[in-house]
């Protein structure tokens, strides 16, 4: 199984006009965080996902999903 996660996460935080920096802090984790789950080079846990989701005023589902 290959593990790959598509995500909206870019588009999202641009609606909400927030930086990655602000976004980081928002969620309780470091701008380069963002940055690597936004590049698809780091899968956030559930709990990640949600407090992301929850700063963006979205849900998990739209953010995040299975390519193909």
């Amino acid at each position: 199984m290959h593990d790959e996660l598509g995500n909206s996460l870019r588009e999202a935080r641009a609606r909400c006009a927030l930086t990655q920096a602000e976004l980081a802090t928002l969620v309780g984790v470091s701008r380069k965080t963002i940055n690597t789950v936004e590049n698809g080079v780091f899968i956030p846990s559930t709990v990640l996902a949600l407090r992301i989701a929850r700063a963006l005023g979205t849900t998990v589902e739209v953010l995040f999903y299975l390519p193909g």
